[in-house]
C-alpha cells in the first residue's frame, strides 16, 4: 500500500509482491505501473561566513582596541576637534597593553583604523605558585599564569577563588580585569585624632 501525504511517500511491503496483489475486481494492463511521488528537494543551509565590519575614527570611544604599529591599544580619552581652517580630526589618549605606555595620539577625521582582537574570557583566581598567578577556567580545567609585573598594583585586590576576566590578543594574555566590587574585611584601623566626632572623620584602614 503507497500512501502520499504533504510531499511524502510511505510504503509498507510485506512481500516482494504485496504491491501488485491481485483481486477479482482489479483490471491489469500490460504497460507498467508508474506510481507517482513526488519529493522535496533538500536544502543546504547557507555556509557561515566571518562579517568584518570597517572601523573609522569616527567610531573610536572610550574602551576601543586599536592596533597601531602591530601593537594593541586602548583608548583612554577622545575629542572630536573640527577646526576654523584645515580637516577636523580626533585626538585621542591611549595605553598600549603590552608596555602600559601611554601616549597622544591624533587621527584624521573619517579615517580607516584597524580595531585590534581583543576579547575577554572568565577565568577564576585559584591561587599564587611562587610569582606568577594562576587562572582557571571552570569549564574546561585549563590554567592561564600571569606575572607579578603583569598584575601590578591589582595585586592587593586579588583574592583567592576571585572571579575575573583574562584578555587576550593573537593568543597572549594581555591584562586581566578585577570585578567591579570587591568585598574586603577591615582588620585594623588608625585611631582618630582628637577632637573628631564619630559622624565625621576620616581614617586609613587595613585590610588582609
Amino acid at each position: 500500500m503507497a500512501m502520499a501525504m504533504a510531499g511524502t511517500a510511505t510504503f509498507s511491503i510485506s512481500s516482494a509482491t504485496s504491491i501488485f496483489r491481485t483481486s477479482s475486481s482489479l483490471k491489469f494492463s500490460s504497460k507498467p505501473m508508474l506510481i507517482p511521488m513526488r519529493f522535496s528537494p533538500k536544502t543546504q543551509s547557507p555556509p557561515r561566513t566571518l562579517r568584518i565590519y570597517a572601523l573609522t575614527s569616527n567610531d573610536i570611544k572610550v574602551g576601543t582596541n586599536l592596533e597601531v604599529d602591530g601593537a594593541p591599544w586602548r583608548i583612554l580619552e577622545f575629542l572630536h576637534v573640527k577646526p576654523g581652517k584645515g580637516a577636523a580630526f580626533v585626538r585621542t589618549k591611549m595605553r598600549n597593553y603590552i608596555t602600559g605606555n601611554t601616549v597622544e595620539k591624533t587621527f584624521r577625521a573619517g579615517s580607516t583604523i584597524e580595531e585590534a582582537n581583543v576579547f575577554k574570557e572568565s577565568k577564576q583566581f585559584t591561587y599564587k605558585d611562587g610569582s606568577q598567578f594562576v587562572f582557571m577556567d571552570l569549564n574546561t580545567f585549563e590554567e592561564s599564569r600571569l606575572n607579578e609585573a603583569d598584575v601590578g598594583d591589582k595585586t592587593k585586590w586579588l583574592k583567592e577563588g576571585m572571579d575575573c576576566n583574562l584578555l587576550f590578543w593573537n593568543g597572549k594574555i594581555i591584562d586581566f580585569e578585577l570585578p567591579i566590587t570587591v568585598q574586603l574585611t577591615v582588620v585594623d584601623v588608625d585611631p582618630g585624632l582628637k577632637g573628631d566626632t564619630a559622624s565625621d572623620r576620616w581614617i586609613e584602614a587595613c585590610n588582609c
